[in-house]
């Protein structure tokens, strides 16, 4: 009797996508209890749509961790994890396109079977809480809705070691992007200090910027001496962050998260990322800031969502609703060092070129001339 390779046995479409199980867990209350409400439908489909794209998320997440997570990562690697990063993206507009979905119920339809949800909630969502610490939202950063309870209390104890494993050893894409950025090379050789050169030309940028302003003929005294208070003090924070010693004390007063190698090198980069080997590192950083805006544009958009049904009411969680939720809009986020690299930026006519020897190993192809130093 022949035998069957059983990876090419036909399955029907059904039974591919499991599709009796999908389509049999929509279990209304509102029906259970004999006063049938329409829209919970909706509202239950919408948010078994969520749990799937979470569940998408966190895969592509871990594929993408695992992948910084290794001495070097070739360049075939940072490709994979930047298509994996803009398929999270492509998702997390998809989640706030859902938004817009839920919204065609109205506060009446939803307050015909809320009561029914308690005490249900989105805390209790294990796999968003998941995607949060895989992101690198770590429990003393985020803001709880109860003072006296861990964020974790909502689950069980397989889940809570899980999710305080993950942060424990670092098994994060904040730390698995930091790490990475510190083995970045070409910051420091013989003859080159990216830190002086940078320096050199943000000192020159304002210099250039203060001399305009005191030569502008529409500016009274006290209008030039605002604006040039504020270049002043952007170029004192500048000089804080290139000083390891001083970097270190906006690490304790938690204005930056990054190590000073990491926030170094995300500066490198980011002024040079038109060289070829930095076109890929610049697009996985960028990518980095997208995740972290739609996430809080989700999550403002949810607490409008919110304001809009129920309005000030207590959330079905025990929280205070709206007010908790629109202050994780800026407080959770993960990624804000990358967002602060803006203020150090300088024009791209400033930028300091690189000397023949760095740009040479940055290139995908040999430039004609000596092998030397300059």
């Amino acid at each position: 009797m022949k035998t069957i390779d059983k990876k090419y046995v036909s399955v029907h479409y059904s039974k591919y996508l499991q599709l009796d199980k999908i389509l049999s867990a929509q279990h209304l209350r509102s029906v259970e209890i004999g006063k049938p409400a329409h829209d919970e439908m909706l509202f239950i489909i919408v948010h078994q749509v969520y749990e799937l794209w979470f569940k998408q998320i966190n895969y592509e997440l871990y594929s993408i961790i695992d992948d910084l997570n290794v001495p070097f990562v070739p360049e075939e690697k940072l490709l994979h994890i930047v298509q994996r990063q803009e398929r999270i993206i492509e998702i997390l507009k998809l989640a706030v396109q859902q938004i817009h979905l839920l919204e065609t119920m109205t506060p009446l339809d939803f307050l015909e079977f809320r009561n029914l949800l308690l005490p249900a909630s989105g805390f209790q969502s294990f796999q968003f809480r998941e995607f949060e610490v895989l992101l690198g939202l770590r429990e003393g950063d985020r803001l709880t809705y109860k003072s006296d309870t861990r964020y974790l209390s909502e689950f069980n104890p397989e889940q809570q070691a899980h999710l305080e494993k993950l942060e424990s050893e670092g098994h994060t894409l904040f730390d698995a992007i930091e790490r990475w950025l510190e083995r970045t090379p070409f910051l420091q050789t013989e003859s080159f200090s990216f830190v002086e050169h940078y320096r050199k030309a943000a000192n020159a940028m304002f210099d250039e910027e203060i001399a305009n302003i005191r030569s502008c003929e529409t500016l009274s005294p006290e209008q030039k001496q605002q604006r040039i208070g504020m270049l002043e003090t952007t170029r004192t924070y500048i000089e804080q962050v290139l000083d390891p010693h001083h970097y270190e004390q906006l690490r304790q007063k938690k204005i930056m998260r990054l190590s000073y190698k990491a926030v170094i090198a995300a500066l490198f980069i980011h002024l040079y990322r038109e060289e070829p080997l930095l076109q890929l590192p610049y697009r996985l950083l960028s990518r980095l800031m997208d995740i972290d805006e739609l996430l809080t544009l989700w999550r403002y958009r949810h607490a409008q969502m919110v304001l809009r049904m129920i309005g000030r009411k207590v959330g079905t969680g025990g929280s205070s609703g709206y007010d908790y939720l629109v202050q994780t809009v800026q407080h959770n986020q993960v990624f804000a060092d990358f967002h602060n690299l803006a203020t150090m930026l300088i024009p791209r006519s400033q930028v300091p070129p690189l000397p023949n020897a760095v740009k040479r190993k940055l290139g995908f192809h040999y430039f004609n001339g000596d092998d030397v130093e300059d």
